[in-house]
């Protein structure tokens, strides 16, 4: 295998200078401005008037916040799986099915070109925010474990798939990435998950893995499936070149204590990602906890409402030229797919502004509050981590509900339903 090295460490260094430039609110002017210009003649565009609009102000006056049901209801529904040229000028060859909702059917967003290709550059900004952390990095000699769900995609129509966007990506892996992620077609097919994890564990040990990625919750179960092979061991006797574990998609802080214990004497750093079917959002360029750096220069424009304020006639939009720090938001994103102030169903809080750097506190649909505590999925991540440390136990997954005051007791409460490794 062909070391990359060389040719990453040269685009990181590029990349970088790039990020250090960027002026957080004239990025996502910029940003909205294209992306109206390019849907000025679909007929949403038309509808909302994208021609006249001049400014951030103009834009949130014109289009009002809505969900996935209401873009289905209005937008989508009728035309699927045939959305070019509605919500969005060029093509949609894809939808990314997402389970992201508490309840109801299974969402399937609209994935352009111009989207494919913003995660792929997403995708070189983690090892970016790697080599600036490590410049002599060998990430780039050996190759990326990626475990996600099956890669199998379901046809739609002629040329228009649906299914996980790991799927959809890997349908799109460009030629310089061919043979640099492992596992192969055959085994990332797969829709058994045990099947797919076992055979994953089996062939990854003879191969130069540099780097892993995935939810935490599926890399503990995949750690676990490894030494059993081996009989015992952590990550640096299986994957002595290991340097990049990259987690997103749930709450780090219920598996931190479980990742320092298979990371023991390894040499691998961890950075989280936060990755969902309408876009990437943001990484991480300092350490564990530390917020992820929002992605500002490329395709998706940012609106920040307090999570009470979503069903308001007149919700405090906030945009990166007005947002504080230190307040729970629910994300909302305009997107070069063809969404537009489009609530993704993410909380999140911003610790910094320059540049603007988020952590995920939950969805806007997870919460417990029985006599007004308004927990968020956040504190009640660190509520589980915290037991478990006092406790000395360690956490493999867990669920909370609400105990409600009745007849025999009058109290309200939290039951924890943990599950211990």
């Amino acid at each position: 295998m062909i070391d990359a090295g060389p040719l990453l460490r040269a685009y990181a260094r590029r990349r970088s200078a790039q990020l250090a430039a960027v002026d957080p609110v004239a990025a996502q002017r910029a940003v909205l401005r294209r992306l109206t210009a390019r849907a000025m003649q679909t007929p949403f565009g038309r509808a909302h008037d994208f021609a006249r609009m001049r400014s951030v102000a103009d834009y949130q006056r014109a289009v009002p916040l809505r969900d996935y049901d209401a873009f289905w209801a209005e937008w989508w529904g009728a035309a699927f799986p045939r959305l070019a040229g509605i919500t969005w000028a060029g093509p949609v060859p894809y939808f990314a099915k997402s389970s992201g909702t508490t309840g109801g059917p299974t969402k399937r967003i609209p994935v352009s070109p111009s989207a494919i290709r913003a995660n792929r550059r997403a995708g070189l900004d983690v090892l970016v925010h790697h080599l600036a952390h490590r410049p002599e990095s060998g990430v780039g000699a050996g190759m990326a474990l990626i475990l996600g769900g099956s890669t199998a995609l379901e046809r739609l129509a002629p040329g228009i798939h649906a299914g996980d966007l790991s799927g959809i990506m890997t349908a799109e892996l460009p030629l310089w990435a061919a043979g640099r992620t492992f596992p192969p077609r055959d085994i990332a097919l797969l829709g058994d998950w045990g099947e797919k994890m076992a055979r994953t564990a089996e062939g990854s040990l003879s191969r130069p893995i540099t780097s892993v990625s995935g939810t935490p919750s599926w890399m503990v179960l995949f750690f676990e499936q490894v030494a059993a092979r081996r009989g015992g061991g952590r990550l640096a006797h299986w994957y002595p070149d290991l340097e990049l574990v990259v987690h997103g998609g749930v709450g780090f802080a219920p598996y931190r204590d479980r990742f320092t214990y298979w990371l023991e004497g390894s040499h691998a750093e961890t950075r989280e990602v936060f990755p969902a079917s309408e876009g990437f959002f943001a990484i991480a360029d300092r350490g564990d906890g530390e917020g992820m750096r929002l992605i500002l220069d490329d395709g998706i424009f940012y609106e920040f409402v307090r999570p009470a304020d979503l069903a308001g006639a007149s919700p405090d939009r906030r945009w990166i030229g007005t947002v504080e720090t230190g307040v729970e938001y629910a994300l909302v994103v305009t997107t070069n797919a063809g969404l537009w102030s489009y609530v993704v169903g993410d909380s999140i809080t911003l610790v910094d502004l320059h540049p603007p750097r988020a952590l995920v506190t939950g969805r806007t649909s997870w919460s417990l509050s029985v006599v007004g505590e308004h927990l968020i999925g956040a504190e009640l991540d660190a509520a589980v981590a915290a037991a478990a440390k006092a406790s000395g136990v360690t956490v493999a997954d867990y669920v909370a509900a609400a105990v409600l005051p009745d007849a025999g007791d009058q109290r309200a409460g939290h039951v924890f339903l943990i599950e211990l490794a």
